[in-house]
């Protein structure tokens, strides 16, 4: 087990008894289902009482009229009842969950991932199990919502496996995928759909601006190096010493088909066949990707866009390349007799996921009535207005910026609805304030990040729920909450930090985007 030091000292004791406090607030709340049925209550009624007083809006691009919309409309209420099962199926973290436990069940309940995570543990170091596990999880971010599916639980198994507290391995791989999603070491489709929205909205000022796909890599790639070190202390430093000892005894109760194996002879030929089966998968998406006219390529793009349907593709991907491995792995070892094993281990993997279907069905219609009020939109747009009146010197500007995105996070899952409402107003504004485009949006991505882990409201926070009570099975939100909000401050505090020095400095925000912009001269008259 890799040294860990207990909390000491007075400043230490209170923040633990702060996080105790939290913990037992959180878990004396009613069930998550109950808590989405409230929250969608509350919306309703505000609703209501918005579209009653008129609150409106007006969207800076189009000119149109946003209108706050009652979901106790005749409209409203129909859709709530017509579109019901549509809603549901629409969800979507639903589908991707869906898919990839299909393959995933499968490479689970044949001993695959405790045949290949019990390998390779044993080679890795366990005092870096933290960083290491971090830095996948920040590099996940292309793998979108299957990240959530995949490498959590593995964490979770990981940690167990070294003899570390299973739930340490889950937050600092939430931390990763989620608290630090502002931040990459590669650009993907996240920020090509971001820059995407940018564009428009800098184009109301400068006609000839284009959108830069490497617009913030700079930047992101240093969120990922900062956040490294803090979410490695805040692991090992104040999450896992105040979870407690942890046992393999305690696997047995939480979660007995978690439990890793001792690799054998027959283990090892069967990792050797998963191996084959797993490349068979890889070099097919290669070829759909690389080879001339490829399926997986957007031919009319430019830069980085180009790869947008390879980027989602990956859900099939990874369901794909576990459902194989698992089969050739079972196969080999004797896990796996027949075809008829492969559907038994799948309706398993389903069967597991009930707990899940029941919140994301609640939390489904939360959000899908939301849009239905559009109050979202209107939020947004107060908000941006709100910020402009404000009259801060530009850094502060850019925090204010960065803050008001944060606590929107906490109602407002979508990063790029949010975006859509305020880069029309807080872009230009800016841009006349002699911040670029790219540097606005980077702020704008790195406030919408910070409350990811800690709101019950975000679309995974259930998932992430559910695979913490496999290994603590009265593990509630408060505890959740409690669990990752050292991580939530620690990023707030270095991410503003960041965006304060990037601006004082003067720093480009990738590659040809400068963090300050210089408006057109316009020419003088004869």
């Amino acid at each position: 087990m890799s040294e860990t030091v207990a909390p000491s000292g007075v400043g230490e004791r209170r923040w633990r008894r702060l996080l105790d406090r939290i913990e037992r607030v959180g878990d004396a709340l009613p069930d998550p289902v109950f808590i989405f049925l409230g929250c969608i209550a509350l919306l309703m009624a505000g609703s209501a009482v918005a579209a009653a007083l008129g609150w409106s809006a007006i969207n800076p691009v189009t000119g149109e009229t946003l209108r706050a919309e009652s979901l106790l409309s005749r409209e409203n209420l129909a859709k709530l009842l017509v579109d019901m099962p549509e809603t549901m199926t629409k969800f979507p973290p639903l589908g991707l969950v869906l898919v990839v436990m299909l393959g995933a069940a499968v490479a689970e309940r044949s001993g695959l991932f405790g045949a290949l995570l019990g390998d390779a543990i044993r080679k890795l170091p366990k005092a870096i199990l933290s960083p290491a596990v971090f830095v996948i999880g920040v590099m996940s971010h292309h793998a979108a919502d299957a990240a959530y599916v995949v490498l959590i639980p593995m964490a979770a198994l990981i940690y167990a496996e070294a003899g570390r507290h299973p739930l340490a391995g889950v937050a600092v791989a939430y931390a990763g995928i989620s608290g630090a999603f502002a931040g990459n070491i590669i650009p993907g489709q996240f920020d090509v759909l971001i820059l995407g929205i940018t564009a428009p909205a800098a184009q109301l000022i400068d006609p000839s601006f284009v959108m830069n796909p490497l617009g913030n890599w700079w930047f992101t790639l240093a969120i990922g190096t900062l956040f490294t070190p803090i979410a490695w202390w805040v692991t090992d430093r104040v999450v896992e010493p105040r979870l407690g000892p942890w046992t393999r005894e305690d696997t047995a109760t939480a979660a007995p088909d978690l439990v890793l194996e001792e690799i054998g002879a027959a283990q090892r030929r069967g990792l050797r066949r998963a191996g084959i089966a797993a490349l068979v998968v890889i070099g097919l998406f290669a070829a759909l990707t690389l080879w001339p006219g490829a399926p997986l390529v957007d031919a009319e793009a430019v830069g980085p866009s180009r790869m947008t349907p390879f980027y989602q593709s990956l859900i099939a991907a990874f369901m794909l390349l576990f459902l194989a491995s698992g089969w050739a792995y079972g196969a080999a070892t004797g896990s796996v007799k027949s075809h008829r094993d492969i559907v038994a281990m799948m309706s398993e993997g389903m069967r597991g996921m009930a707990p899940y279907l029941v919140l994301a069905f609640f939390a489904a219609h939360f959000v899908a009535m939301f849009a239905w009020s559009k109050m979202g939109p209107v939020m947004a747009v107060h908000g941006a207005e709100a910020l402009k009146g404000v009259g801060l010197p530009k850094p502060l500007l850019l925090i204010a910026l960065l803050t008001m995105s944060s606590f929107m996070d906490l109602v407002i899952g979508s990063a790029s609805a949010k975006w859509s409402a305020m880069a029309p107003i807080v872009v230009p504004m800016l841009m006349l304030l002699g911040i670029s485009p790219e540097m606005t949006t980077a702020a704008y991505r790195m406030g919408d990040s910070i409350f990811n882990i800690v709101t019950p409201l975000a679309s995974n926070f259930p998932l992430v729920l559910i695979i913490s009570q496999k290994w603590r099975p009265r593990f509630g939100v408060g505890s959740m909450v409690a669990l990752m909000l050292p991580y939530t401050i620690g990023f707030a505090i270095a991410g503003m930090s960041l965006v304060l020095a990037w601006v004082g400095l003067g720093l480009p925000v990738g590659p040809g985007a400068p963090g300050v912009y210089a408006p057109p001269v316009a020419a003088s008259a004869p």
